[in-house]
């Protein structure tokens, strides 16, 4: 080990905004340039953007006619650059929100710019006429700046600058600032994710230096962490699972009218609490699976069994629901399938869940199918000789189909997480919790098979589950990992 002293510990103040982190360290100025450019196409207002240091970090504008024709006279050049570097270094005040005149009879407001409770910056706006100012003739401000300037051509030019009522400016200006606490927060969240990877590695540094006499504390410390999941697990099984199930068989018993008829509503609101029940115990068998499989202490019940039966037993499972929705389930299933080894009551698992799946993002009038056929897997290429020889392994694929709203392809790779949705907004139409295809997927490929997606051109989605006639090398109750 070197000598070196070890970095000091990385605190919680060093991971966040702590006014040391500038905005222009937050921010894509290609993309605040892109929003102000926005703003001033809208409304033909210019518009700057400053950091608290006084750094320009976008910049919008394009110049007035009239400033461009003031600006071809000695004195007006003079009084323009005198107006435009007070602007610049005009504080927002306590309000945040300051006006500063020009000799032109237009207005700049500076509005500070806010994040995380502190001032990062100012936003200047202008220039603009107010909408109470004179359309005909220019003040008499700008007429004595300079006697090259032409009255009636000043007159003509000033009618061309845009105007504005000072609340539509204010309402414009907190539509721009919400607007760019979106941009701030996803640069703080990237900023916040490097020092913590930084902070990560000093840790992991730090952390070397101390293996030797905290490896022990570390391995019980984890041992603790795993009796407290199985203690966890545990009790969600006992003191989740018992309960919700009479509450479901009671509700049942209720909607059934074996404690006396209920009332259209009542029976409305007692169907309801049965549903839900259901789900919540969906979800709390979903986070056991998820645990036994993540521990390896799920094991199989390998037998030598046929598909077929799984296949039916599914179909005639989800067979209401999908009456209740107006989607077609329709099992298609060939006469020559041949006997694969397996838990069927995990197949079972496998297939309902890609039913449901294809079920909720179907649409009514659509349809799901459920097709299996042999296929035949040579292990070799086609274009290769040596295929010929080869021995033919024959394999069960299974496809669940449907016409639904299918999937993008950029999210493929990412269904079979754990907790992945492809619309994980708080709005997001379709319920569940992400697991079910993550267990499936540790499921099938315990049986030595494997699963992938595929299109349906041109809607909907096929799931294709492949697995071998004899999977020798299972043992008899193996663990799934």
């Amino acid at each position: 080990m070197s000598n070196e002293a070890a970095p000091p510990p990385v605190s919680v103040e060093d991971l966040v905004l702590d006014g040391r982190v500038r905005i222009e360290d937050l921010v894509d100025r290609e993309g605040l340039d892109e929003l102000c450019r926005s703003f001033h196409a809208l409304f033909g207002i210019a518009v700057r953007i400053y950091s608290n240091e006084g750094a320009l970090l976008a910049d919008a504008t394009g110049e007035q006619e009239l400033c461009a024709y003031v600006n071809t006279t000695l004195q007006g050049r003079k009084a323009c650059a005198s107006t435009v570097g007070g602007v610049k270094s005009l504080d927002a005040g306590e309000r945040g929100d300051v006006t500063h005149p020009c000799f032109t009879g237009a207005i700049y407001r500076v509005i500070a710019l806010e994040y995380d409770g502190r001032r990062v910056g100012r936003m200047i706006v202008g220039p603009f006429l107010p909408s109470s100012a004179s359309q005909n003739e220019p003040p008499k401000s700008l007429l004595d700046v300079d006697r090259g300037i032409d009255a009636e051509q000043a007159r003509s030019l000033l009618a061309k600058m845009p105007r504005a009522k000072p609340e539509t400016v204010t309402r414009i200006a907190k539509h721009l600032q919400s607007a760019l606490d979106l941009i701030l927060f996803s640069g703080h969240k990237a900023h916040v994710t490097n020092k913590m990877h930084l902070a990560s590695v000093r840790e992991s540094y730090r952390q070397l230096e101390e293996k030797t006499t905290r490896l022990q504390e570390a391995f019980d410390r984890l041992k603790e962490l795993d009796k407290l999941k199985s203690s966890f697990l545990a009790t969600v099984s006992h003191e989740l699972r018992t309960p919700l199930t009479s509450i479901i068989g009671y509700s049942e018993m209720l909607s059934e009218g074996l404690a006396g008829d209920l009332r259209p509503e009542q029976l409305e609101f007692v169907k309801t609490i049965h549903d839900k029940g259901e789900q919540l115990l969906s979800l709390i068998m979903g986070l056991l699976d998820l645990g036994k499989l993540e521990s390896g202490t799920m094991r199989l019940a390998m037998r030598p069994i046929r598909i077929d039966p799984v296949l039916a037993e599914v179909v005639s499972t989800l067979t209401p629901t999908a009456r209740k929705k107006g989607v077609n389930l329709v099992l298609d299933v060939a006469g020559d399938l041949v006997e694969l080894r397996g838990d069927p009551e995990r197949l079972r698992q496998v297939f309902i869940n890609l039913v449901e799946n294809a079920l909720k993002f179907t649409p009514a009038t659509g349809s799901v199918t459920l097709r299996a056929r042999m296929i035949d897997d040579t292990g070799g290429d086609e274009d290769d000789g040596l295929a010929l020889m080869a021995p033919t392994r024959s394999r069960i694929e299974v496809q669940v189909v449907d016409t639904g709203i299918g999937i993008p392809a950029r999210e493929k790779p990412k269904v079979f997480d754990a907790f992945y949705q492809v619309d994980s907004s708080s709005t997001r139409e379709y319920g569940g919790t992400g697991l079910g295809l993550s267990i499936v997927k540790r499921l099938v490929e315990a049986h030595s098979g494997d699963i992938r997606i595929e299109d349906n051109s041109p809607k909907g989605t096929v799931f294709v589950v492949s697995l071998p006639q004899a999977a020798s090398r299972l043992s008899e109750a193996p663990r799934v990992a």
